[in-house]
């Protein structure tokens, strides 16, 4: 994989691709998917169960800042998975770090309940809630300035872009100050992005897909500005280019991930 600040360029068949697609999907069933949306990752949930997504052991290698943010080696962190869904993040982490105290909330009731129900969940190590991250007030389950790491990996892009803001003015009241936000999710020009059929499209950058589930993919300079104008000071924003190779299939897809530290002053 590379790292850096350039975006993927694109073949000129891609490129010919998307300037084609520009139809939006009709106001009245964005206004619909913004209502139901969750209700559709609560049924995506339904469908899936746990099974969707793997384990992530790859976020400690990642995110080395989860063991450097500490100012001594058991040093006790607090950490919330901000949209943790059904654990995948949370359990490898409380696994493989046994000074953690995490909390974590997901926008579905029902992959919270499939995370109460994980027989490594302990509320003495955890506490997982419910919650809208762009209305629910984090104060009502996590004390202020009382958080050493958020980890905000693919959740903002399942957000409409206008309401992002408000997802971190809400964690900004959490975090200690001098603490950060650990941030990775789709970039631009990532292969999914460019998969979607005619008709999926509900913005610059922003999809549905089939399930009614959508999806943003960020630039730099987007997820910069976002942070920026909440009070955060960048870090680190950079792009993470991959190829994964679908062997059965004989496939190379270009994958595209932002990947990202936001600090509290």
């Amino acid at each position: 994989q590379k790292k850096g600040h350039s975006a993927r360029i694109l073949s000129p068949e891609e490129a010919e691709r998307l300037a084609k697609d520009q139809v939006l999907v009709s106001e009245f069933k964005q206004l619909k998917l913004e209502k139901e949306a969750q209700k559709n990752w609560d049924l995506f949930y339904k469908r899936n169960s746990t099974n969707f997504f793997k384990d992530r052991h790859w976020t400690t290698r990642e995110f080395q800042e989860l063991k450097a943010c500490r100012e001594f080696a058991d040093q006790k962190l607090t950490i919330l998975e901000a949209g943790c869904g059904v654990g995948n993040c949370l359990f490898p982490l409380l696994e493989e770090d046994l000074n953690i105290f995490a909390y974590a909330c997901d926008f579905s009731p029902r992959a919270v309940e499939y995370v109460k129900k994980n027989a490594l969940y302990s509320t003495e190590r955890c506490k997982v809630f419910q919650c809208d991250l762009t209305k629910d007030d984090l104060l009502e389950n996590i004390p202020a300035d009382s958080v050493d790491v958020v980890t905000l990996i693919f959740v903002l892009s399942a957000i409409h872009p206008d309401k992002m803001h408000l997802v971190l003015k809400n964690i900004y009241k959490v975090l200690k100050p001098g603490k950060c936000v650990l941030f990775r999710d789709y970039g631009l020009y990532d292969h999914a992005m460019l998969r979607f059929k005619s008709g999926s499209k509900l913005g610059e950058n922003f999809y549905v897909r089939q399930d009614g589930t959508r999806s943003y993919f960020f630039t730099e300079e987007f997820l910069s500005q976002l942070f920026k104008a909440e009070g955060y000071e960048q870090v680190v924003n950079e792009y993470v280019q991959r190829e994964t190779v679908n062997r059965k299939e004989d496939l190379r897809v270009p994958r595209v991930f932002l990947q990202s530290k936001f600090q509290k002053p």
